[in-house]
């Protein structure tokens, strides 16, 4: 039973990283360390800081892992990382837009406030 769920296991892990490892599969696994690295960031820059941030450089590697691993996931036709990395995609350039119009604003009384 033991040699059974080996061979089993073994069968298994050939299939999906040997067997179905394709250019594609590189492509996705790049996408995913794009989100990784976002959260490398974000311990850093909270580690430095000494308190919980999230900065910019973040919401880029959310977007870029976003875009990377949807066209994975469309490559695959897998409607699961279709459906989530669509609505991350989009979630992430809001966020940037929410940020933009905040840094805009702060400009703004920045300059009438000197007047």
């Amino acid at each position: 039973m033991l040699i059974q769920f080996s061979q089993s296991i073994d069968g298994f892990l050939h299939d999906v990283f040997v067997t179905n490892f394709t250019w594609w599969a590189v492509i996705g696994i790049f996408g995913q360390l794009l989100f990784m690295a976002r959260f490398v960031v974000q311990w850093i820059a909270s580690e430095r800081a000494g308190r919980s941030v999230v900065p910019l450089a973040f919401w880029f590697f959310s977007i870029g892992g976003a875009a990377i691993v949807l066209a994975y996931g469309i490559h695959r036709r897998d409607p699961v990382i279709i459906l989530w990395q669509t609505l991350s995609f989009f979630i992430n350039f809001r966020i940037l837009a929410l940020i933009a119009k905040e840094r805009r604003q702060r400009g703004k009384v920045g300059i009438e406030g000197g007047e």
